[in-house]
């Protein structure tokens, strides 16, 4: 057997363990680790896993390889941390040693939980994503630009939007390239820098509809949150980060992307035609 063969053999063996493999970016990297050959585990509240009960956790660990770490509400919330260093720490115990973790670009109040991995011992990979393209076309942002109006404490900063199916292409690249990621911090985003404002626009055209976008400070975002019922201290907690977000830290490029996948990350352009051809943007 020749060094290619034994390498794609021993992947299509791999077994992933795929929490939120309900959500955004679960559902993908969950299929696209299928189309790679893997064997999937989903690990979500249907399949009994449950981040606030370490009981749940054996039972989908035990025998894996690999697993993808998200954490479903915020990485930078105080639960993050704690949770994620608990199941970092168990999956190791149990020989799953190779865990990739979903973090957020330029978010200071992820680091506590990026360390809390890196500190259990494992074979770590941390994927530091910036907005996902996605948010335009699925959860809370989308119901208002089906009215014809995105409301959102962004101002005219500019962000480089990344493909949530970049995401996962370069998570399934990395759980499957061995050791080649392991210990290595990546940023993605999408390769060219937009507003909010020029992002709604793009969708605006692609859909052939008027979305106008309107830039609000933070604090009346969150209290607009809060009368949506938003627990206060999730709103907070959002409040201090949109308010760090916010400030141009992000808004370069990088080549990371590139880097493992070896071709260019999709375009926000590519992603909203999509998005309008499927409906996604209408009432």
């Amino acid at each position: 057997m020749t060094e290619n063969a034994a390498d794609t053999a021993n992947t299509q063996r791999m077994t992933v363990v795929v929490t939120g493999a309900s959500g955004r970016t679960g559902s993908r990297v969950a299929q696209a680790a299928r189309g790679a050959g893997l064997t999937v585990r989903a690990a979500s509240r249907a399949q009994g896993f449950d981040w606030e009960d370490p009981t749940t956790w054996a039972e989908l660990l035990r025998d894996a390889d690999a697993a993808y770490l998200m954490y479903p509400s915020d990485i930078g919330s105080p639960a993050a941390a704690e949770g994620i260093g608990a199941l970092a720490r168990k999956a190791v115990g149990l020989g799953v040693r190779r865990l990739v973790l979903l973090s957020a670009r330029g978010e200071d109040q992820a680091l506590p939980a990026e360390e809390a991995l890196k500190s259990s011992g494992a074979d770590w990979t941390i994927v530091r994503a910036t907005w996902f393209s996605q948010n335009f076309s699925e959860g809370p942002l989308v119901e208002g630009m089906i009215h014809g109006e995105l409301v959102f404490p962004a101002g005219e900063v500019k962000e480089p939007f990344v493909d949530v199916r970049d995401i996962a292409d370069v998570v399934v690249a990395v759980l499957t390239s061995g050791d080649r990621y392991a210990g290595r911090t990546l940023e993605l985003t999408g390769p060219r820098l937009l507003s909010w404002r020029a992002a709604v626009a793009e969708i605006s055209e692609a859909t052939g509809a008027t979305i106008t976008y309107t830039p609000v400070p933070v604090r009346a975002y969150g209290e607009a949150l809060t009368g949506f019922g938003v627990p206060p201290e999730e709103v907070d907690l959002l409040m201090e980060v949109f308010e760090a977000l916010m400030d141009g830290r992000n808004a370069h490029v990088t080549d990371d992307v590139r880097e493992v996948l070896g071709r260019k990350p999709r375009d926000f352009d590519d992603f909203a035609r999509e998005a309008a051809a499927a409906g996604t943007w209408k009432a």
